[in-house]
């Protein structure tokens, strides 16, 4: 099934608050916003489809109702046991370029590829519905509101849908940079958006901007997950950085990854933070940022997607597939989903 209605577009709208932070010169306010740039996004962009096929990545992790584990990658959609690591379906994809997944709040899958989106009942491992009229086919983040509408990030703006119904309610074309790479919710509910030249925060209601947080060291956010503090953690190609939503002021930055380049970011059950760089994985105090262990043994040391608390396990893709790190001993695995080996 095709899904293709489209009710309104929602465009710029002035007086947005807009908020800077530099390190020397703090936060400063503007009454309107400046003209937002489509400046070159290089380094924000996706590979493309033709050189992902030769790229082993593991770009997005998903838990689902049952407990299993969807794994995202360059070389398509597998479901596994995540306390065996057995692999218990693969599905056949139109585009096997993996980009971002997300569960709705009846338990479907939602998948982003580089040529569009496409929803899976994990019951029966079936597509279901798939959607080709969105700002781009190029899906780089999802994420479910508290509506239980789906805000789906491209290399081109965000769109929301009703997944229930899938229809296309509302597209917002005007983010710093244009593409929204990582999406999450604050403590209040609104969605704030990583993009390649900052954070812009949402009303999910109206989809209308409501502030904006640049001048970020290293510009471009490449992942975004909220605390039980309610603050934001915010990895940057620069650094990984500490944002409180109501102020919308950045808090610190994280000194043992200050020049680093952090990928993601994640807390697990017991409060203890997870962050992916493109030199390793860390665990991390949230309360003084120090670095409680570095995790060897994992299939490379570039971190792109991680699951917490999958089967007493941290699931970790990374640039050459994926791995396990135990939560009993901190001991890591390479997990073999995507090839001629199977997993132990």
């Amino acid at each position: 099934m095709t899904f293709f209605a489209c009710r309104r577009h929602i465009a710029q709208t002035a007086g947005v608050l807009v908020l800077g932070w530099s390190a020397a010169a703090g936060i400063h306010l503007e009454t309107q916003p400046p003209a937002f740039s489509a400046a070159n996004l290089a380094q924000a962009q996706p590979t493309p489809p033709s050189i992902a096929s030769q790229d082993d990545r593991v770009s997005a992790l998903q838990l689902d109702a049952t407990g299993s584990l969807w794994i995202g990658s360059w070389q398509g959609l597998a479901r596994i046991n995540p306390n065996t690591g057995r692999v218990q379906a693969r599905v056949s994809l139109p585009d096997q370029t993996i980009g971002a997944m997300a569960l709705d709040r009846v338990g479907r899958l939602w998948v982003g590829t580089y040529r569009g989106l496409h929803r899976v009942e994990p019951r029966t491992n079936e597509i279901t519905a798939q959607n080709f009229t969105l700002p781009s086919n190029r899906i780089l983040a999802l994420q479910i509101d508290r509506r239980g509408f789906l805000w789906v990030g491209t290399d081109n703006g965000l769109a929301m849908i009703s997944p229930d119904e899938g229809l296309l309610m509302t597209t917002y074309r005007e983010l710093p940079g244009n593409s929204g790479n990582v999406l999450s919710l604050d403590a209040e509910g609104q969605l704030w958006v990583g993009t390649a030249e900052g954070l812009v925060q949402i009303n999910t209601a109206s989809a209308a901007p409501i502030a904006r947080i640049r001048d970020l060291p290293g510009q471009a956010v490449q992942t975004l997950t909220l605390g039980s503090d309610n603050n934001l953690w915010v990895g940057t190609p620069e650094g990984l950085l500490v944002v409180d939503p109501k102020q919308r002021a950045v808090l610190r930055s994280v000194t043992p990854f200050r020049g680093q380049e952090v990928t993601v970011a994640q807390f697990d059950r017991l409060g203890r933070l997870w962050v992916g760089t493109n030199n390793g994985l860390f665990q991390v105090n949230p309360f003084n940022g120090a670095i409680v262990t570095q995790v060897a043994g994992l299939p490379s040391s570039r971190i792109v997607s991680l699951a917490a608390d999958a089967g007493n396990k941290i699931w970790v893709g990374t640039r050459q597939g994926l791995g396990w790190v135990s939560l009993t001993t901190g001991r890591a695995r390479p997990a073999f989903v995507f090839s001629r080996q199977s997993s132990p």
